[in-house]
């Protein structure tokens, strides 16, 4: 078999982009999830309630914004079913620091924060740190940010 220029371009051209295409970003889901469940399984209502993360069950679990919410009680899982915004973290729970920095990052449910009556998750205890050097100003930023990064 002969193979003219034109063919080996071809040939080049459709082996790129299958080499290519599967290191495509993919888009992050709307909500910081482990296997489908929100958040590490963390009760969100219990940051409100109890001032603490507490492990939710799946005995008490609620789909919302195309994932699965676990809570400690159905008492939590009904009161966040009566009003999911109010109780689910800021950016989907991924680290609000990472988002005023224009970027998605995982959280670790013990590093919280509540301000104005809503959930801000970070990274870790340590960006937690550096997030309340400046809360408002973060705010601001991720605010502006949001949900853009969720396409890269």
């Amino acid at each position: 078999m002969k193979l003219n220029r034109r063919a080996i371009l071809a040939l080049f051209s459709a082996s790129a982009v299958t080499l290519v295409a599967p290191m495509a970003a993919a888009k992050s889901p709307p909500v910081y999830t482990e296997d489908s469940i929100a958040i590490d399984g963390t009760d969100t209502v219990a940051y409100f309630s109890l001032g603490k993360p507490v492990a939710g069950s799946r005995a008490h679990s609620v789909d919302w914004n195309g994932s699965t919410w676990l809570f400690a009680s159905a008492e939590n899982a009904a009161t966040f079913s009566s009003d999911p915004e109010k109780y689910a973290p800021q950016y989907g729970g991924y680290c609000a620091f990472a988002m005023a920095r224009g970027y998605v990052a995982p959280t670790e449910p013990e590093a919280w924060t509540i301000v104005d009556g809503k959930l801000y998750l970070n990274f870790n205890l340590e960006v937690r740190t550096k997030w309340q050097a400046d809360i408002p100003g973060y705010i601001k930023k991720a605010d502006g940010h949001w949900p853009a990064p969720l396409e890269n």
